[in-house]
This record gives C-alpha cells, structure tokens and sequence, in this order.
C-alpha cells in the first residue's frame, strides 16, 4: 500500500503547518515551471489538441444535444489524450502533474463537459489503479484505459452517502471458495457510467476485529460488463450536459479477489488519495475556463460601445477585468505550486488541493457571472456562449466534494495538531510535578508563538512588504486556533462558523504564498524587478486583498455574531418560513 500523504511523521504539509504558526516555506519552493523539453512535449499535446478542436468540437452543440458527436470521443483517443497521466509502461504519456493539469485546463476551456469526460477517466476513474494496484491490475486495465479502448468511471457517492463515504450500504461479501466478491448495491451520479468499461468501486465488506464484527469500506476494480450491472437512465442537468451521469446498480456481481484493489479496509484512504488528484485538475480545470470566459468577455467589451465610447474604457468594467486577472493569476500559482509538491513527493499536498479546489471552483463562478455583466443583455441569451458557460461553472463548487466539506476538512485536519498539544498539556497539568518537562516545552512554544512571528526568507526584496502581511496572517491564525482550542476544547468539531473562518483563511495564506513564490520566480527569470512588472501588479494587487480576508475571518473568530446568526437560522428551520412577515401582510 502507497503510503498515505496524511502522515506529519513522514510527509509535512505546509497548510498543516499553518495552524501551528509555521511558516514551511521550503515546501512551495522550487516554483515548478517546466524545463525546456516538459514546454516542448506541452506544447506539441496543446497544439495538437487545439488543432483537432477546431473542427471537431462544438461546445454549443454538445449543449443542446446532450452529448458528444462520437468523433470526439474518438479523436480524443487518436491523440493519446485518454493514457495522458497513465505510466509509459502501461500504455500512457507519463504526464507528470504539471502537464497533465495544463491539459485539462485545456480541455475545460474549450469544452467543460468534454473535461469531466477526461477527468472522470483519469483523474479518478483509473487513477486508484495507477496508485494502488497491483502490476497485474495496471497490465490488465491500464493499457486499455491508455488507448481510451476502456473508458473508466469512479463510484463512490450513493443516494443515502455523498461527502459522508462512511455511510455507504453498498456491500462486498466474500464467496465461499474465497475466489470472489458478490457486490450489492447502489451508486449515483456517476460521470462516464454510459461510455465505462470499468468502474472503481467503493464498497463496505464485513470483516471480524476484536471478535466483533465490522464492516470496512474497500475498493474493487469492476468490469462494467460485468452480469448484474444495470445503468440508470442519463441525468437531465443544468450544465456540462454532455457529459453522461447516471446511476449505477449492482446486483450479486461477482468481482474476483484479484481485482480488489489495495487491502480490505483500506479503501476510504484510496478514495482520499483519487480525489486529492480529482480535486486538483478541477481546479487547473476552472482556472483556464474563468481566464477563457473573461477573455471572450474582453474582445466584448472592446468593441461595444456606449455613450460614445468603448464599455472597456469606464473603470467599473475594468475593475472586474484587473479583479479576475489577478485572482486567475494566483489561482494558477496555487494548482502548479501543489503540482509541484506532488510531482515531487515527500510532501502532504492534501490539504493544498482542497484549497486550489475551493478557490478556484469560486473563481470560475464568478469570472461566469462578470463576464455575463459585461455582455449585458446578450449575455443572458443563448445566442452567446455566457449562459452555458455560467450553467456549467455551477457544478464545480459540489464536484469532488462540496465546498463546505472542504472548508471542513482544511479546518479539522489542522486543528489536528494544535489539539493534541493542548490536550497533551491538559494531562500534564494533572500531574504537575511530574509533568514540568512538557508543561515547560509548551510554555516555551507559547512564547515562540506569541512573540516570534514567521517571515519569509526566499521572497524577492520587491515584495517584501506583502510577504509580511501574510507571515502576520499565520502569525495570527495559530493564536487565533490555540484560543478557539482553549475556548471551545472538542466541541470545535461542531463549530462550523469557526471552521469556516480558519479554512477561509488558510486558504487565502495558500494562494497568497504561491503568488508570492510564482511572482518571485518570474522577477528572477525577467532579470530585475523592472523587467517583471505585469507579475509584480498581479501580486501587489492580490496578496494584500487575501491578507485582509485572512485577517477578517481570524478576528471574527472572537468577535462575531454566531449566536444571533444561529438563532435566525434555528427560527427558520423550526417554522418553514424564513423571515419575520412582511408589514404588509399582517
């Protein structure tokens, strides 16, 4: 089994880290621009994909008829597309992260429901078997799913269990002869289930610890052939609507025990891991489709004109064009710095692609809904391509897990730390005299916290200043943690206000550090602070507005209104309706 990135004792993690006041800036460095043949090998896969989408791929047409011409799928293959991130020797490109991400920024921008068709076969429909399996399993499945000869799908989300895999009911009991699993079942909302040759498949199997019985989630790799597999019928949705989503029923399918994937039990972990890459893609993928829109948004506004002049020129549209730029700039920063991390290994990068998800995911929507504003009355019609494209941002904050569950796992899993050590300290008090040893080291960690801030050391002098907004930024989270640990002890895990507002705030520390580093990058390649200055305006402009977040969601983490807040929403939820009557209704 891979070793799990979750594991401070192996793979440190620098949004971990943030919650305890640590600054691990070698964690971001070196910025992962690829070298001279990775740009060249890009390139040549971008031109050729861009050259076929010409002529072949009709976004808007696909939208209407809720489905790809089969030429695309099919061309897709033809260029490699479907083996990209799978290992040469099975088949594939070998695409490390960075290149692999960039084509399905790519993709997204031209076609978002053809990027959830790539992504749901790569990024986590065969990924758990480029992770996980076996040589076996990778000979036999991999090299079909390179040629796109075996499409792949990811079942994991069933009707009574969405960001709540535990409560999965599918189950895997193991035949008599132990020669093979008979999965029971249902899943839902499974991208690629119509075109799938296979299915990952997560399922509950009993299991006897302690001399009780149990029961543990654990992969299996399924033929999608397979007798007792049932396909619902093709979901109606808002957007991405080509992309095929139903869902799947399973029914005494027998799965042989060669094609369990990982160990019993071990399968939440694998389906961590799979959408740690999910998550990331997604997140490279609504980057380049927010750049893409704003920039059908800008030849737009360059050509209509009002009150005599073109609406490019009044500062209220330029506000949302240097707004997005900046915010697509850092976003892109933050997907190629976790790109990076796991394309280097060694480094926990879980919690990173969480926070590109999150922020980039908001960002899509939002560069959506500017770039309709900006067109105006023909941006609501479907005669222009804003529409669609606003239809098909929507998904992007519930892909992967929604928004708020990663809010929730950035929060909870860097409350991990700091809580042990506070309750370590509780036990010590206990036994004070016993205990002087680490009552003594925690006191003196105290003190390192209060009093010694974090700074950077590898950013460049030009942008020193917004550096130390963001070193005061994990300053102050971590005090602002310990007192909410102090406050709260282990009812936090039900404090989602509170969580909300130190993810909300170790992401904006993310993504401000990664423009940092990228924008230092790019000053040393340009040779002077002089000759970068597009990338020193993207960061000047960025980090400061994320450095304000931050420190608005840490202050609201003593001063609130949670209280007030909870009662209008309990009231709410009580009486059906959601507000005081209005006056006029009595």
């Amino acid at each position: 089994m891979a070793q799990h990135l979750a594991d401070p004792d192996h793979n440190h993690s620098f949004t971990r880290g943030l919650f305890l006041g640590e600054l691990r800036e070698e964690l971001l460095h070196p910025f992962p621009a690829p070298d001279k043949e990775t740009k060249e090998s890009l390139a040549a896969i971008l031109d050729s994909f861009r050259e076929f989408a010409k002529s072949n791929i009709d976004a808007a047409r696909h939208d209407h008829d809720g489905r790809f011409a089969d030429e695309v799928r099919a061309g897709m293959a033809e260029l490699g597309l479907m083996g990209l991130n799978i290992p040469e020797e099975y088949g594939g490109f070998g695409a490390n992260a960075i290149v692999a991400n960039r084509v399905f920024g790519e993709i997204a921008a031209t076609d978002p429901a053809l990027a959830v068709y790539f992504g749901a076969h790569q990024s986590i429909g065969c990924k758990g078997i480029t992770l996980f399996g076996t040589d076996d399993q990778k000979k036999r499945w991999l090299t079909k799913c390179a040629t796109g000869e075996c499409i792949a799908a990811f079942c994991l989300t069933e009707p009574g269990s969405g960001s709540d895999a535990q409560a999965m009911r599918t189950t895997a009991v193991p035949s008599a002869d132990g020669s093979h699993y008979v999965l029971n079942g249902n899943k839902m909302w499974i991208s690629n289930a119509g075109f799938a040759g296979l299915f990952t498949v997560f399922a509950k199997v009993p299991v006897e610890a302690d001399g009780r019985k149990k029961e543990r989630v654990t992969a299996f790799i399924v033929d999608a052939r397979s007798p007792g597999i049932t396909l619902g019928k093709l979901e109606e949705k808002m957007g991405i609507k080509a992309s095929d989503t139903r869902g799947v029923t399973f029914e005494n399918v027998k799965v042989p025990v060669q094609d369990m994937l990982g160990e019993v039990g071990h399968g939440f972990r694998i389906a961590l891991e799979v959408l740690n890459s999910g998550r990331l893609g997604l997140a490279a993928a609504s980057t380049r489709g927010a750049q893409h829109i704003m920039e059908t948004a800008l030849v737009y506004a360059k050509e209509r004109e009002q009150f005599g002049r073109p609406i490019g020129t009044f500062e209220m549209i330029q506000r949302k064009f240097a707004s997005l730029a900046v915010d697509v700039y850092a976003s892109d920063a933050a997907w190629m710095v976790a790109s990076g991390m796991m394309d280097r290994g060694g480094v926990d990068y879980s919690l990173e692609t969480a926070a590109c998800k999150v922020f980039a995911s908001e960002l899509i929507v939002r560069a959506t809904n500017e770039a309709m504003q900006v067109a105006g009355g023909i941006g609501y019609s479907k005669e222009a391509p804003y529409e669609r494209a606003v239809r098909d941002a929507r998904i992007n904050l519930i892909f992967e897990g929604t928004n708020e569950i990663q809010r929730v796992l950035i929060a909870l899993s860097g409350l991990q730390q700091p809580g042990e050590e506070i309750k370590a300290l509780g036990e010590a008090i206990k036994d004070p005299i016993n205990s002087i040893g680490a009552i003594s080291s925690y006191v003196r960690g105290r003190a390192r916290k209060q009093f010694g801030k974090p700074d950077f050391a590898r950013v460049h002098s030009a942008l020193a200043a917004e550096a130390a907004m963001v070193a005061e930024n994990i300053h102050d989270l971590a005090l602002g943690v310990e007192r909410a640990l102090f406050r709260h002890g282990k009812s936090v895990i039900d404090r989602q206000f509170d969580q909300e507002r130190m993810a909300n705030a170790a992401i904006d520390i993310y993504v401000a550090s990664a423009t940092l580093v990228r924008a230092s990058w790019a000053i040393e390649q340009a040779g002077g602070a002089d000759k970068a200055a597009a990338d020193i305006d993207h960061a000047k402009l960025f980090v400061p507005a994320a450095a304000r977040r931050a420190r608005r969601a840490i202050r609201a983490m003593d001063r609130n209104q949670d209280a007030r807040m909870k009662g209008i929403a309990e009231r709410a939820l009580a009486s059906g309706v959601l507000t005081v009557p209005v006056p006029t209704d009595g």
